[in-house]
């Protein structure tokens, strides 16, 4: 309750001034000190007490307020006090030495005594953040920075500062606002700290060792050393191997012993614990030789009046010599507890410090000697041979475990040779059955060799009424090389990828094949690898054949160059001719796989085409209507979805996702022919337009056609002749062929005279 002057101070009379009222905050206004100095004043008269006046007119006030503009900025002063100390021998006074902050934003100032260790004083915070008012005779106003610098001594709440020096910051902003600031003056010396200086003798040594620098730097870090102790001096002894193990955090040792598997002695055993080993050892020390300190009885004997005090001197120490790492290394001999053991090598860690901290390059290791009464023979595991029952490594698995476990397969050949989009690292051949049996001879077969794990597996194509079943003819699995004693211990050989190649006859468990054709999968497998396939290496075939055709190149030329061609002035050789010629001249040292990529290589048209866009439209037709489907609007959408672009074109491996995602009710081959002949652009993405307007089945729609099995229809293994063009460039091949004679060798054609002439 408060009072007014215009009533009498009686019960009854006073007024309540908070009645209806709703804010209850302090009102707080900026008041200016200084030019570009703004503070927080609590006063709302501005007017009354004001030591300056307002230099803005009314509406040119600045823009950004100062508790923004110098938001956590603030003046830093050094300055020191004394403290008068009765107390204390002498010395009469302190000298503190103090921190004081003064807070732009606010004008607040902040008094902080810097920590000294053991200085016995409470140091930290002396004056809280406020603001401090300057004692009398002057009033109403506090602490700003006119009156804080250099030399001036403030008197704060009655003790009186010395302000000797100010950071950077503090005397560049007084500066700029045209405050001159001194030089930084000397702090007195304070008497107590200079007694301290001085050493005094400890009344109580330290009993404990600081170790806490080496353990932060050494931990975990231990060098292990082999060795041996030879033992067979004494009845019975023998040569112990050892490990020695050196902490580096503390400087112990461990030495274990190192026993080998199968030697009839415990492992794990313990020579010497973890622990200090000194050099010269005599015999046990007594109780309390090794303490840190010695009690000495300066009285006498009588226990009522003796004295005891602590020996600073250390009269009663016996030093002890312990070995450290500079004394251990290959070829060292120590003695541990009368025990002499040698060391012979280290690890690599070991080795590595011992390179970096001493300079060693020379880490030999030395050799155990061997007793007489020593016998080292090494005992192969012996292998019996193969029984026939199961694989080879099935069978191998019972000679080494009583339960035994199943081979393990090539992790690193998985992951290179493992399906990868349409990689299918598969090769799969077409081969004939050859028998002395007619019925046989007309089998064919299809040879699948997978890359992942040398595995063969094959299938009969049997024709009707042929009296043999479409099956599997051999399932998946390794085949063994003909002509191998398999009931040995020594692994047999098994076929490989690279044995496979058209013209090759192979000996598949006593069923004879001979290889006719392969897709073009294996074609362009082999030649993009061909370091690993001979056949299908272009340079090594074209050095065979130019070592062949050598004597005989007059005569190839003579009879099998071809005429020139009329409408692009170009020469191209029929497969067939080559074929012909390469088995005339060369026999049996060329193979039909070498003929076909050779080519392969200078082939002079595009691969013949079996089948035309317009049947494979017609296959699909007649399959979309036969299952009835009707979903193209739904497929569009999802076409135009995968498409974020909006480009018409999509890669082939998302066009077969969303295909076979919409469930589309066709043969797999035949998707695939169909994604063959949609148009592509450069970058090789279909138009997926395209296939909306081929799987169209009433826009321009074809007449039915003749039920067929698209599964084999569409086949690869339904090709009569393999992919070799539709010719051989002539001068290419020539060109390539780079043979030279000693005369030039002239070519005519027959209807015209001669065009062109050769030298070789």
């Amino acid at each position: 309750m408060q009072q007014t002057s215009m009533l009498p101070c009686l019960p009854g009379f006073s007024v309540d001034k908070n009645l209806g009222r709703t804010r209850f905050h302090k009102s707080q206004l900026f008041d200016k000190l200084h030019d570009g100095i703004c503070y927080l004043s609590e006063k709302t008269d501005t007017k009354a007490y004001s030591r300056y006046s307002s230099i803005y007119p009314r509406g040119e006030e600045p823009e950004m307020p100062s508790w923004l503009a110098y938001d956590g900025q603030r003046l830093m002063f050094k300055a020191f006090f004394q403290e008068t100390v009765q107390e204390k021998w002498k010395t009469a006074f302190h000298i503190r030495v103090v921190n004081i902050s003064f807070f732009l934003e606010d004008g607040t100032m902040k008094i902080v005594e810097p920590s000294v260790d053991n200085s016995g004083l409470e140091q930290g915070v002396l004056v809280k953040r406020q603001r401090i008012p300057i004692p009398d005779p002057v009033k109403y106003r506090y602490y700003d920075i006119l009156d804080l610098n250099v030399g001036k001594e403030p008197k704060i709440y009655g003790r009186v500062y010395k302000i000797v020096d100010c950071d950077k910051f503090t005397r560049q902003f007084l500066n700029r606002l045209g405050i001159p600031v001194p030089d930084p003056i000397d702090i007195p010396k304070d008497p107590y700290n200079e007694i301290r200086k001085t050493e005094v003798f400890p009344k109580k040594p330290n009993r404990m060792v600081d170790t806490l620098g080496n353990f932060l730097k050494y931990d975990k870090q231990v060098l292990r050393f082999y060795g041996y102790w030879d033992d067979t001096e004494s009845p019975h002894g023998i040569i112990h191997d050892l490990e020695l193990y050196y902490y580096l955090s503390d400087n112990t040792m461990e030495i274990k012993y190192n026993v080998s598997p199968n030697a009839g002695q415990d492992s794990g055993l313990m020579l010497v614990k973890r622990m200090k080993i000194p050099k010269f050892y005599s015999g046990l020390q007594p109780i309390g030789a090794e303490n840190r300190f010695t009690v000495l009885n300066v009285l006498g004997e009588d226990t009522r009046q003796s004295y005891y005090m602590v020996d600073s001197l250390d009269t009663g120490k016996i030093s002890a010599d312990y070995y450290k790492d500079n004394e251990l290394g290959i070829g060292a001999e120590i003695n541990v507890f009368g025990r002499r053991i040698i060391i012979t090598n280290m690890d690599a860690f070991t080795k590595e410090y011992y390179r970096k901290k001493y300079g060693l390059d020379d880490f030999t290791s030395l050799i155990r000697p061997r007793k007489a009464d020593e016998i080292y023979q090494k005992i192969e595991k012996y292998i019996p041979p193969y029984n026939g029952f199961g694989s080879y490594e099935d069978s191998l698995g019972n000679c080494f475990t009583v339960l035994p476990k199943p081979p393990k397969s090539n992790f690193i050949k998985f992951l290179c040779y493992d399906k990868q989009g349409f990689n299918s690292h598969v090769f799969r051949f077409r081969a004939k059955m050859v028998s002395k049996i007619p019925e046989h001879e007309e089998r064919q077969f299809i040879i699948r060799v997978f890359l992942v794990d040398d595995t063969i597996s094959i299938f009969e194509l049997a024709k009707r009424n042929s009296g043999f079943q479409r099956s599997l003819f051999q399932k998946r699995m390794p085949i063994m090389l003909p002509g191998q004693d398999i009931f040995t211990s020594k692994k047999p050989e098994y076929y490989k990828s690279h044995d496979f190649y058209i013209g090759a006859c192979l000996n598949l468990y006593d069923f004879h094949f001979e290889i006719t054709s392969a897709d073009v999968y294996v074609l362009r497998y082999m030649e993009l690898h061909c370091d690993k396939f001979p056949k299908a290496n272009k340079k090594l075939i074209m050095e065979k054949l130019r070592e062949s055709l050598q004597p005989v190149y007059k005569e190839f030329i003579q009879l099998y160059a071809p005429p020139e061609d009329t409408k692009d002035d170009t020469r191209s050789l029929e497969y067939e001719k080559l074929k012909e010629a390469l088995r005339r001249y060369m026999g049996d040292k060329i193979t039909e796989h070498e003929m076909i990529t050779i080519a392969r290589h200078y082939s002079s048209h595009e691969k013949i085409e079996h089948r035309s866009r317009e049947y494979v439209r017609c296959l699909m037709h007649m399959e979309l209507h036969r299952f009835l489907w009707h979903d193209l609007d739904r497929l569009e959408e999802d076409l135009h979805h995968w498409d974020e672009n909006k480009t018409g074109f999509l890669p082939r491996e998302s066009l077969y996702t969303i295909l076979r995602g919409c469930r589309i009710p066709v043969d797999v081959e035949l998707l695939n022919s169909m994604l063959d002949h949609l148009h592509k652009a450069e970058d090789g993405t279909i138009d997926y337009n395209d296939l909306l307007r081929f799987m169209n089945v009433k826009i321009d729609p074809l007449p039915p056609t003749a039920p067929v099995n698209v599964k084999t229809a569409l086949w690869w293994a339904s090709e009569k002749e393999p992919d070799c063009g539709g010719g051989i460039n002539w001068y290419e091949f020539i060109k390539d062929l780079d043979i030279k004679t000693e005369e030039n060798v002239i070519e005519n054609n027959s209807n015209a005279e001669p065009k062109l002439t050769l030298t070789y």
